[in-house]
């Protein structure tokens, strides 16, 4: 089940979980698609894989899944990756 994490962890902008707009990578890293693209150049700076759109969870199932209230935000982080 993905976390649908609520921020990008390179600007902290809200990505609420039916934003068009998030990107995650294999170990759900979350990020604003201008972050991923742009300074990111679509690799994520923590595991070095790629991004992709992240799914968006049907409305009527949120309430029993809701997604995580945890916020990841790193931005020493947001350079390309190594």
């Amino acid at each position: 089940m993905l976390q649908l994490r609520p921020n990008c962890e390179c600007c902290n902008r809200d990505l609420p979980a039916e934003s068009p707009d998030a990107r995650i990578c294999t170990f759900e890293c979350t990020f604003c698609a201008d972050c991923a693209n742009t300074k990111l150049k679509g690799v994520c700076p923590n595991c070095g894989g790629e991004f992709t759109v992240r799914p968006r969870r049907p409305a009527d199932m949120l309430a029993k899944y809701p997604p995580s209230k945890e916020r990841v935000f790193k931005p020493q982080g947001c350079g390309a990756a190594a």
